[in-house]
């Protein structure tokens, strides 16, 4: 798996749970729960493909890492910038994701076709 691929899938699942840490730090939101979460998710696959994209360019760790919350926290500041409301709420989760997938990126090593199975 690539690291484009690797962003994408981890942005996307965390994407999820982003969404569903509404229930926690605003439960009046529960009624829109569904489109909260679907909207979390797109949020976190494309947070993921960038900065997927970033650590197939970017060989570091820490640049990765600070990368990717600088990302999670511009999507995420952009969703709340929308409602008028709820930014430490949104930013949070958001920026906490960011930083996950710019570590997991930088982490993961993908195999070399020259590599022999052992």
């Amino acid at each position: 798996m690539n690291k484009l691929l690797l962003g994408l899938l981890l942005g996307g699942v965390l994407g999820i749970f982003d969404g569903l840490s509404g229930l926690i730090s605003a439960p009046e939101v529960k009624p829109m729960i569904l489109g909260i979460v679907i909207g979390s998710t797109i949020k976190g696959i494309i947070t993921g493909l960038l900065i997927g994209y970033f650590a197939k360019k970017v060989k570091s760790l820490s640049l990765g890492i600070l990368f990717g919350l600088a990302v999670g926290l511009l999507l995420a500041f952009l969703v709340a910038f929308m409602q008028k409301q709820y930014y430490w709420q949104i930013m949070l989760p958001g920026g906490i994701l960011g930083i996950i997938v710019g570590y997991a990126t930088q982490k993961y090593d993908s195999p070399s076709p020259n590599r022999s199975a052992a």
